[in-house]
């Protein structure tokens, strides 16, 4: 490249600029406008390309790379299609505050609006989408541009931003600036109001029935984040759920853990937050998963919301205070307070609510009826988390049945170990979310727990994990049917099962040979252990195909428009529990 004073293409500025923001890794696929950045790619060793198979798997590839390493994850595609591919993984990524830093090829600034070859209006496309979006113009401008696009991306409510680039700024040339030299007016607010947080302190310490529901804003906050809030649960023994997205922000042993909360969530964790005095709300924004019907969410609860975003607070829930900022700068300010204050819990008042929870707790409502003649998928994954977790895996999933399974029985005991689609739910998210994994820690256990409709999804990046000797593990947990789509259609449509049956799947075992990976097959519940066993020993891409129960339902299950308190924990047992009761309070409905 030439040197930083001097005149560059705009592919050397933009290369150089990444390299000066720290990335190390780009996920791409080239195409004509890009080419010239590609050439540059080609002359240089400091940045590893990752040639992905379709540009949707290279948005999730990033996510899945920056939320483990908490890192800026980065992506290059091409105009027109390679641009408008990604638009699934973008909204994703906005709607799980993953940071990115998506680069689009553009034709040429004096084509723009003429329908020209694969030109596409991807700023316009992307503005619902993105934190926020660039088009350059200039090759002065490129630079400035990417830094203050990496700055957005991570800071604050981190997310998803675009940089379009015109081939002609590609290939002309301008002055680079450096990162020291940004001055960007996106500075948002980090330190909480102490006022605000000593009154939540006063309120913590006067609940009688409190509970913290944590979310994956902790996990964004970084590991510190997610030890401060360790510390602060366990000073005061309040019990603690997490969201889909903050499993692991808290460790799934600790005996405070209620596991996690919503429509798939645990009973304990579920009617804990319907029956609460006071929710303490950090980094989640009450969406309609976690809280159903919302008239009837918490009735008794006052509602704390910590959170780093500002739109989120009062935009579903009406909360009685907000503490905006960072995290983990709240939390540790919290720690302080709590202490300066010596806050104490109402003991009396807290052994109640335990004993109230360990009641619900005793009702044990993940269990299922295990079988010696055909695999259940929760036997699945609970031996795959029994033979994995002394390796310390990283677990990423597709969407379906199978996801929620791996939140209730795969147990998290740290942040960042734990990828999924959350807000979005887009199928074949697992796959390339596992590569971009395996990319940041090549010696890891990395594994895709997949469903056979969704991991078809992208399929195809089996080709690039064996091309870039990427060993990850996708396990299958096949029950020939799109299992959440028959789900709902069995509870609420009759057992009209419309178009949820794909009649027709690949062999995998032969599909993985094909790609050149390691394909292996559990049909019976005694080959399980042994083919995840054998599963371990391959140094190389491997896909499980477990065959499962097709008619196993994912429980427990609060149906769409009821509230936390009327769940379906099986087949045959609906409950309800009035607000305030103990276990004699339900009724069977």
């Amino acid at each position: 490249m030439a040197q930083h004073d001097a005149q560059m293409t705009g592919a050397e500025i933009l290369l150089k600029a990444l390299v000066d923001q720290g990335v190390e890794v780009i996920f791409g696929y080239p195409g004509g406008v890009v080419l010239p950045i590609y050439d540059e790619l080609f002359k240089q060793n400091r940045l590893r390309h990752i040639l992905v198979r379709h540009e949707q798997a290279a948005v999730h590839a990033a996510e899945g790379y920056a939320r483990s390493t908490g890192r800026v994850g980065c992506v290059l595609v091409t105009s027109g299609p390679g641009a408008t591919n990604t638009i699934t993984g973008l909204t994703d990524a906005l709607m799980d505050s993953v940071p990115l830093v998506c680069i689009t090829g553009q034709v040429p600034t004096n084509l723009i609006g003429n329908d020209a070859f694969q030109e596409a209006d991807i700023t316009g496309i992307t503005r619902p989408c993105t934190k926020h979006n660039y088009l350059v113009k200039k090759p002065d401008d490129l630079a400035r541009t990417v830094h203050e696009a990496f700055h957005v991306a991570k800071s604050g409510r981190p997310g998803p931003v675009v940089i379009d680039l015109p081939k002609d700024v590609i290939t002309g040339r301008g002055e680079y600036q450096s990162p020291s030299k940004l001055k960007t007016k996106y500075k948002p607010q980090v330190k909480g109001d102490l006022k605000a947080i000593e009154k939540a302190a006063e309120m913590i310490a006067a609940a009688k029935r409190p509970v913290f529901y944590v979310g994956g804003g902790v996990v964004n906050s970084g590991v510190a984040a997610c030890q401060l809030l360790t510390q602060f649960v366990r000073m005061t023994g309040y019990p603690c759920t997490q969201t889909l997205m903050g499993l692991g922000a808290f460790p799934a042993s600790d005996p405070l853990s209620v596991g996690m909360l919503g429509m798939h969530g645990t009973y304990e964790a579920n009617l804990a937050m319907h029956g609460a005095d006071l929710i303490i709300n950090v980094g989640a924004r009450f969406d309609d998963r976690i809280t159903g019907r919302l008239k009837d969410f918490a009735p008794t609860a006052k509602k704390i919301h910590i959170d780093i975003d500002p739109s989120s607070v009062n935009k579903n829930v009406m909360v009685d205070l907000a503490v905006i900022g960072d995290a983990a700068h709240i939390l540790e300010d919290l720690i302080k307070v709590w202490k300066a204050k010596q806050c104490r819990p109402h003991e009396k008042a807290l052994k109640e609510w335990w004993a109230t929870i360990e009641g619900w707790r005793g009702r044990n409502c993940l269990h299922y009826e295990n079988s010696n003649k055909i695999i259940k998928p929760q036997y699945a994954i609970q031996r795959l988390y029994e033979l994995t977790k002394y390796k310390n895996p990283y677990i990423t999933t597709e969407v379906g049945q199978h996801q929620m399974w791996a939140a209730q029985h795969f147990k998290f005991e740290q942040p960042c170990h734990w990828m999924t689609s959350g807000g979005l739910g887009t199928m074949g998210y697992g796959l390339p979310a596992a590569m971009g994994v395996q990319v940041a820690y090549p010696n890891a256990l990395v594994i895709d727990i997949a469903g056979e409709s969704s991991i078809q999804m992208n399929i195809q990046e089996m080709a690039t994990l064996c091309q870039h000797r990427l060993p990850v593990k996708v396990f299958i947990l096949n029950n020939q049917y799109m299992g959440m789509v028959r789900q709902w259609q069995e509870l609420i449509h009759g057992g009209r099962y419309s178009e949820s049956h794909m009649e027709h799947h690949p062999d995998f075992v032969k599909l993985a040979d094909a790609f050149g990976a390691v394909g292996l097959r559990a049909t019976k519940p005694s080959e399980v252990d042994d083919v995840i066993k054998e599963m371990l020993a391959v140094d190389r891409p491997v896909i499980v195909d477990v065959r499962t129960d097709a008619s196993e339902n994912c429980f427990p299950m609060i149906m769409p428009g009821m509230a936390h308190n009327e769940m379906v924990l099986g087949p045959e047992e609906n409950v309800r529990v009035e607000p305030g009761s103990d276990e004699g309070g339900m009724v069977l409905v």
